[in-house]
């Protein structure tokens, strides 16, 4: 006959008296991640921020940084093409999109109430 703590060490190990998934869960052992991919990461992302910094720094690095931001901004619609000029007028908001001077504030050449649908001193604007 087995003793009491004889018993105890049988339940403790085999675990038989529990359900099967509370079983299999007691018998994995945790296991750790290991740093080395976040240090991966890290290093990478430190290297293209380094990288990016310093090509800005030479005249050529700048004019193509900033030649690739104003692209951004206009296909964004963040930018004009250009701004308007003195003696600029268009029929309408297509004409003015197509010059690449839309949207057109008011008091800047070329703005004209009727272009404006809203009213809001913002003529031709991008979801209209």
């Amino acid at each position: 006959m087995l003793s009491y703590s004889d018993s105890m060490k049988h339940r403790r190990y085999n675990r038989y008296h529990e359900p099967r998934r509370y079983a299999a869960a007691g018998s994995r052992r945790s296991r750790r991640s290991s740093p080395v991919g976040g240090y991966i990461v890290g290093a990478l992302i430190l290297g293209v921020t380094v990288w990016a910094a310093w090509s800005v720094t030479t005249p050529g690095g700048r004019q193509a940084f900033m030649a690739n931001a104003n692209d951004i901004a206009v296909s964004t619609g963040m930018m004009r093409e250009r701004p308007p000029q003195e003696g600029d007028y268009w029929r309408g908001c297509d004409d003015a999109r197509a010059a690449g001077t839309a949207p057109i504030y008011r008091g800047e050449p070329g703005y004209r109430e009727g272009m404006d649908g809203d009213s809001d001193g913002i003529a031709c604007e991008p979801y209209r």
